[in-house]
């Protein structure tokens, strides 16, 4: 099973990004349970900034996002999305795709999506 992160880049404050990232090499009997995403700014810790549960019903946000970032999956596909809107400087960072997948091999697994790169200038 792999996470393919996309979608990162350099942004102008105010402006917007969307992440992607799909899931793959799940052959054809697996289910999706959490889709995340986290961050990680360099000298910091990993952070969760957004969570979304198998119906992309239920989300969860970091405080300092709520507002201008929304979480949403297409279960089709495979796929997480993040749209980040209103972007900031301490926005920057590394985001990470994170998912909770059963196969019938491994059971439940949490699998991480590469990273990248979200630079916001001032």
């Amino acid at each position: 099973v792999q996470l393919q992160a996309s979608g990162g880049g350099l942004v102008q404050a105010g402006g917007s990004l969307r992440l992607s990232c799909a899931a793959s090499g799940t052959g054809n009997f697996f289910r999706i349970d959490t889709m995340d995403w986290y961050r990680q700014a360099p000298g910091e810790t990993r952070e969760l900034v957004a969570s979304t549960l198998a119906n992309g019903d239920s989300t969860q946000y970091l405080e300092s996002v709520k507002g201008r970032f929304t979480i949403s999956r297409d279960n089709a596909k495979s796929t997480v999305y993040l749209q980040m809107n209103s972007l900031e400087p301490e926005d920057t960072a590394v985001y990470y795709c994170n998912a909770n997948i059963w196969t019938p091999a491994r059971g439940f697994q949490y699998y991480w999506g590469q990273g990248t790169l979200v630079t916001v200038s001032s």
